[in-house]
């Protein structure tokens, strides 16, 4: 076996480590709480016992026997996960320890995981200005093995983003409706310019009609560096990774400091206005902090709804 494959599968290996000890059963039971099943099928009538909601009650059986029943339910609960994930060129960014690309990784593992300790069956999409990579929905280890292998070491042919063509290709695709998990820093568009949230937008557009379709959970790939800048480098050279555009900046100008900050604080207010508008979950995950907090907090707010 080359020293690259072994490479591949100790680093596969690790995610599953470390994102199975983050998928605790009160994770597990949290995910299950919160992406409900298809619906409720009628299990079987057993004799009420003190306690039981009257509103169960079956007035049949129970006019027929003497005594009151309630009817007992069972829900219908195998799921579809399709987790599409952004690998366009900016997702390879990273200023600390791990890039984008490797947090993607980390967090639709502890997403596959939970599902599957549910039952559910997960597929992955990846995609950058075009679908490059489609894996239906399965169950199993040795399968959720395979997505975050291809999550981390798949070679994808283009730069771009195109978040809008995917969701049309995946919304097609799935004839059911289904969890779909959107993995992106939502940085550009096909274009190579900004998305444009705006409500007639063909984004915007693509994420409301994937959000009443089927149950659509947006998590946003942040680096700190991509906010704010550092203080005092002097002239450093930014490079584009989509586009190859470069520019240099003058980190020893407060002022274009402040306005780097400016313009991506307005970016980012906007593109959470936007998905806001469409009720649409929208979740930071940051290279620089741990994720957990912030999918347990999510799963918590849900299900008071």
């Amino acid at each position: 076996m080359s020293d690259k494959i072994t490479d591949m599968l100790k680093k596969v290996r690790q995610i599953e480590i470390r994102t199975n000890r983050n998928v605790s059963d009160a994770l597990a039971g949290a995910y299950h709480s919160v992406f409900k099943g298809r619906g409720i099928d009628f299990e079987e009538s057993r004799e009420y016992a003190f306690g039981d909601e009257i509103r169960t009650i079956d007035w049949n059986v129970t006019a027929r026997v003497g005594k009151a029943h309630v009817k007992k339910f069972r829900e219908e609960r195998e799921l579809t996960m399709m987790i599409a994930v952004d690998l366009s060129a900016s997702g390879n960014f990273g200023s600390g320890d791990i890039s984008k690309r490797e947090l993607a990784a980390e967090l639709a593992s502890t997403l596959a995981f939970s599902a599957a300790r549910n039952n559910d069956k997960v597929g992955l999409a990846i995609f950058t200005d075009g679908m490059e990579l489609i894996i239906p929905p399965h169950k199993g280890r040795r399968h959720i093995l395979r997505l975050i292998r291809e999550i981390l070491f798949f070679e994808p042919k283009r730069r771009g983003t195109n978040i809008a063509g995917a969701l049309d290709e995946i919304n097609r695709m799935l004839k059911r409706k289904a969890i779909v998990v959107l993995i992106s820093d939502f940085l550009q568009g096909p274009d190579g310019k900004l998305p444009d949230y705006r409500k007639d937008s063909q984004i915007f557009k693509a994420l409301d009609i994937t959000n009443r379709r089927h149950d659509l959970v947006c998590f946003e790939l942040i680096d700190p560096r991509e906010l704010e800048l550092p203080e005092g480098l002097g002239v450093i050279t930014l490079e584009d990774s989509e586009t190859g555009e470069v520019v240099e900046v003058n980190t020893s100008s407060r002022a274009v400091i402040d306005e780097y900050a400016r313009i991506n604080a307005e970016r980012v207010k906007n593109f959470k206005a936007a998905l806001a508008r469409c009720k649409i979950d929208l979740l930071e995950a940051r290279t620089d902090k741990p994720f957990l907090a912030t999918l347990r907090n999510f799963f918590k707010r849900r299900s008071h709804k």
